[in-house]
C-alpha cells in the first residue's frame, strides 16, 4: 500500500507498506516505526467521497485501497488548537473541562489518560539517551559485519530497560507474557547487536528483565501514588490467588483505573459530581455541562467502580448520568478508547450473513429453539435487515451452547415488570404487545435492560441497540461476564469489538469459522 504522508509543510514522506494495516491502531505503528515519530498523534486521509477534504481516521475500512493521501496530526498540536477555539467560547462553568462546546467529548484528549486502544504491533522501540544510540549504532554496524553481539554495561541495561519499562507502562500498565515477548522481539529487532548469542530466540533474557523492571518500575510509581497500579499494593502473601485477584485491566480497557486530572483532588471532583447531579434534576438538562463533568469525574467515578464496587442502586443515586445512553457511549470510549456503537453495528452486519450459514448449516444440532428461531425469519416480510440481526443476537448463545434466557427474557407489556425483572442480575427484557391476533408472528415492541433486578434502561427499538448499551454498561460499571454467557458477551469483546485476539477454543472456532 502506497501513502502520502504530510507531517508538517516542511516533512511530507512516501511510505510503502508491505500490505494494508487490518487496523487504525497497526496503521499508526507501523508510520510510528517508519516515521521514526515518539509522540502519539491522531490521523487525517483524504476523503474522495467530499472533493479529497481531510477527515478523522476512525475506522480502517475508510481508506482508499491502494493510496491514500494522509495527514499526521500530533497530540501537542489538537490540544494548542482545542485551547485556541476554548478561549473564543464563554465557560460554563469554572470548573469545567476546558474544550470547545461544539466538540464531542469522546474526542478530548487528557493528560492523564492512555489514548491508544490496542497494543501496537511492531511495539515502537524509544529513542534512547545519546550516548546509548550512539553505542548501539556503533554496535549495529559491527554486529552486521562480523555478527558479533554486544557485551552490554550494566549501567547502559539499566538505561534501556526504564526506558523501554516506560514505554510499556505508556500503554498497559500490567501487559500479557506474550506481549512483553513482542517487546523484546521488537528491541532486538531494532538493535541486532543485542541478539543474545546461543539457543532460544535470541531475547529470552530481555524478555526476563523487562519482565522485573516493569514489576519494578510499578513500585516506584505505587510509590509516588499512581492509584493504577497503588491499589495492587501486597497485602500478605504473594500467592498464585492474590495474582489473579490484581485489579487491573482484562478485557481490553484502556483507561482502567486512571489518576485525577492535574490539579483535581477527591474534594473537588465530589463537588463537581454533586454539580452534575443537580443538572440532572432539572426539567431542561443542559446537556454539555453534563457530558464536560461526566468527562471531568471519570477518574473519581472509576475509583468508585473499581475499588468499591457499588450495587447498581447506589450508581443510580450517585451518578445518574452515567445510565444515559449517550454517555454510556461517551463513558466506554474514555474506558476503551473504542466507539460502542458504531463499531457493535459495523461488525455485526458485516459478520450477519455467514452467522445465519452456521446456523442453518447446524441448526438440527441445537434442537427446536434454533429452527423455531429461524423459521420464524422465513415468515418476516418487512424490516428483513433488522430481523437478521435480531436473530443472529438471539441465536448467538443457542450456537455457543449457552442459555439465551439468560440473556434475552420475553413478556408482555401488560405483565408486572417487578415480577418479570425478578432473579435477572443481567439481561435484556423484551417487550412485546398483548392484543396482538394469534395468527399473526409475535414482534417485540420494545427492549429494556435490566440490572440487578432493576431496570436502568427502557424504549429501545431495537435488540442490537440495548445489547450494544448492555455491553458498555458491563464496562462502565466493571462487571463481570455472567457465567452462563461468558462465551457469548466473549464474542462481542473478541470478535465483534476487536478489543483483544487471545481467544477461549470455543470463540476462537467460531471466530475462525467467520473468516473462511
Amino acid at each position: 500500500m502506497l501513502l502520502r504522508v504530510f507531517i508538517s509543510p516542511q516533512n511530507i514522506r512516501k511510505v510503502q507498506l508491505p500490505q494494508r494495516p487490518d487496523s487504525v491502531d497497526n496503521l499508526k505503528a507501523e508510520l510510528k516505526s517508519k516515521l521514526e515519530i515518539q509522540e502519539d498523534f491522531f490521523i487525517q486521509y483524504e476523503d474522495p467521497d467530499f472533493g479529497n477534504e481531510l477527515c478523522n481516521l476512525t475506522d480502517i475500512s475508510e481508506l482508499p485501497a491502494e493510496r491514500a493521501v494522509l495527514k499526521i496530526v500530533l497530540d501537542k498540536d489538537l490540544s494548542l488548537t482545542q485551547q485556541s477555539d476554548t478561549q473564543s467560547v464563554s465557560s460554563l462553568d469554572n470548573a469545567s473541562v476546558s474544550r470547545s462546546s461544539s466538540q464531542s467529548p469522546s474526542t478530548i484528549v487528557q493528560s492523564y489518560m492512555r489514548s491508544t486502544s490496542q497494543w501496537p504491533s511492531p511495539f515502537p522501540i524509544p529513542t534512547f539517551s545519546y550516548d546509548v544510540e550512539f553505542r548501539l549504532r556503533k554496535a549495529n554496524e559491527v554486529y552486521e559485519q562480523t555478527n558479533k553481539a554486544l557485551s552490554v554495561p550494566r549501567e547502559m541495561k539499566s538505561h534501556i530497560l526504564e526506558k523501554v519499562a516506560e514505554a510499556i507502562f505508556a500503554v498497559k500498565a500490567y501487559p500479557l507474557p506474550e506481549e512483553i515477548e513482542t517487546v523484546a522481539s521488537a528491541l532486538v529487532l531494532k538493535h541486532p547487536c543485542l541478539t543474545e548469542p546461543g539457543m532460544g530466540k535470541g531475547f529470552d533474557g530481555w524478555k526476563m528483565s523487562l519482565k522485573y523492571k516493569l514489576g519494578n518500575y510499578r513500585s516506584k510509581l505505587r510509590s509516588a501514588g499512581c492509584h493504577e497500579v497503588g491499589i495492587n499494593k501486597k497485602r500478605g502473601g504473594d500467592g498464585e490467588d492474590q495474582r489473579k485477584s490484581l485489579k487491573k485491566a482484562k478485557r481490553g480497557e484502556v483507561n482502567f483505573l486512571p489518576d485525577h486530572p492535574t490539579g483535581q483532588s477527591d474534594d473537588t471532583l465530589e463537588e463537581e459530581r454533586l454539580i452534575l447531579v443537580e443538572e440532572l434534576k432539572k426539567r431542561n438538562k443542559n446537556e454539555t455541562l453534563i457530558s464536560q463533568k461526566m468527562n471531568l469525574t471519570f477518574s473519581l467515578r472509576r475509583q468508585e467502580v473499581v475499588e468499591v464496587g457499588p450495587m447498581v442502586s447506589e450508581m443510580l443515586e450517585r451518578w445518574p448520568a452515567l445510565f444515559l445512553s449517550n454517555e454510556i457511549g461517551y463513558e466506554f470510549k474514555r474506558i476503551t478508547n473504542v466507539d460502542l456503537l458504531d463499531k457493535f453495528r459495523l461488525s455485526l452486519h458485516q459478520h450477519t450473513p455467514q452467522l445465519l450459514k452456521l446456523y442453518r448449516a447446524r441448526q438440527g444440532a441445537f434442537g427446536k429453539e434454533m429452527e423455531d428461531l429461524l423459521n420464524r425469519l422465513d415468515q418476516q416480510t418487512s424490516n428483513i435487515v433488522n430481523h437478521r440481526k435480531q436473530t443472529v443476537l438471539e441465536g448467538l448463545p443457542l450456537f455457543l451452547r449457552e442459555d439465551p434466557s439468560a440473556l434475552l427474557k420475553k413478556c408482555l407489556d401488560t405483565s408486572a415488570i417487578d415480577r418479570q425483572t425478578r432473579g435477572i442480575k443481567m439481561g435484556i427484557l423484551a417487550i412485546t404487545e398483548d392484543d396482538v391476533a394469534s395468527s399473526e408472528l409475535p414482534t417485540f415492541q420494545n427492549f429494556a435492560i435490566v440490572l440487578e433486578e432493576a431496570i436502568v434502561l427502557k424504549d429501545f427499538p431495537d435488540l442490537p441497540s440495548a445489547v450494544s448499551y448492555l455491553f458498555g454498561l458491563v464496562f462502565a460499571l466493571n462487571f463481570e461476564y455472567p457465567k452462563e454467557l461468558k462465551y457469548t458477551f466473549e464474542v462481542i469483546e473478541k470478535v465483534f469489538m476487536e478489543m483483544g485476539t487471545q481467544c477461549s477454543a470455543r470463540v476462537q472456532s467460531l471466530k475462525t469459522k467467520l473468516l473462511l
